[in-house]
């Protein structure tokens, strides 16, 4: 504010506070005409996307280029006195994705990274308990805890009176589910058939059910974990 600078300032995408030689990016393509091109970072902003006036500017220390280099969980810590942000950081975390980094480009999610940041969006949003929720195998390159994570926040949505459709084969999160639709009864051209509907203790029981088998297996383990 002191040297009159807005929010625009401290944006990559547009003029004003980006390093125009890479135009925000970073990165400086180099043709190799008959190779692939390939990226190297900018000489100019040494990769940090951002001129010297910018970078001069600090925040608790930090520059908005070491801002950016946080990852959400050491975002959370710096701004933990800021409400606005840290909660929405928290549902970052919530969904598992605590080791990415804030200016992270989003083409470099995977697929499963990618639905779990939208769904933190609708975390910190109003919840109407109205909204239908269609996931695609989220829990996609997760660790197990993480996985836990990711199934308490499904749990509160669902509890919250919202629906969530799941295309999932991991068995952690299919045995948690109200209803399960196995299609089947193999992959690719041998399926597409109905193989079995219901619950999860039902479909465990249908013989016909790959999914059914296996499932079995991972609830008589959850009864002698009881």
């Amino acid at each position: 504010r002191e040297r009159g600078y807005d929010t625009g300032r401290f944006s990559f995408n547009v003029k004003g506070g980006r390093c125009e030689a890479c135009q925000g990016d970073g990165l400086v393509r180099v043709e190799m005409h008959f190779l692939p091109d390939v990226y190297v970072p900018c000489d100019v902003c040494h990769g940090l996307r951002y001129n010297r006036e910018t970078l001069d500017v600090r925040y608790r220390g930090k520059n908005i280029a070491e801002v950016l280099g946080l990852t959400i969980d050491e975002a959370m810590e710096f701004f933990r006195a800021v409400p606005n942000i840290s909660r929405r950081l928290q549902t970052l975390i919530d969904v598992g994705l605590g080791y990415i980094k804030l200016g992270q480009s989003a083409t470099t999610l995977s697929g499963g990274e990618a639905q779990r940041v939208k769904l933190s969006q609708e975390l910190s949003k109003r919840d109407t308990g109205k909204t239908l929720y269609i996931l695609d195998e989220p829990t996609t390159g997760l660790h197990f805890h993480d996985i836990a994570l990711l199934l308490n926040v499904l749990q509160t949505l669902r509890d919250g009176g919202n629906t969530l459709i799941i295309i999932e084969h991991n068995l952690d999160v299919i045995k948690t589910a109200d209803w399960i639709i196995d299609l089947g009864p193999e992959g690719g051209d041998g399926g597409g058939q109905l193989v079995a509907a219901g619950t999860p203790e039902a479909v465990a029981q249908c013989a016909e059910s790959h999914t059914g088998r296996y499932l079995a297996e991972v609830l008589k383990g959850n009864r002698r974990g009881q």
